[in-house]
């Protein structure tokens, strides 16, 4: 079972920290694959999209985790 919290230099973190680092990660990389083949143009909201796909990445990351 993984713990709910990981000692990081004697500081207590939860281990969702390490999901939304991750899922920050993978959004970065995401949005430069999508600005890179200007795939954004086909998009009615970009702004709005890259915050729906960071809150998808976060929960699979989650619940990847538990």
């Amino acid at each position: 079972m993984i713990p709910r919290e990981i000692d990081l230099f004697e500081a207590l973190v939860p281990t969702l920290l390490f999901a939304f680092v991750l899922a920050a990660l993978l959004l970065l990389l995401l949005d430069w694959v999508l600005v890179r083949y200007r795939l954004y143009r086909y998009l009615w909201y970009p702004a709005l999209f890259r915050l729906a796909l960071f809150i998808v990445l976060f929960s699979l990351c989650g619940l990847w985790i538990y």
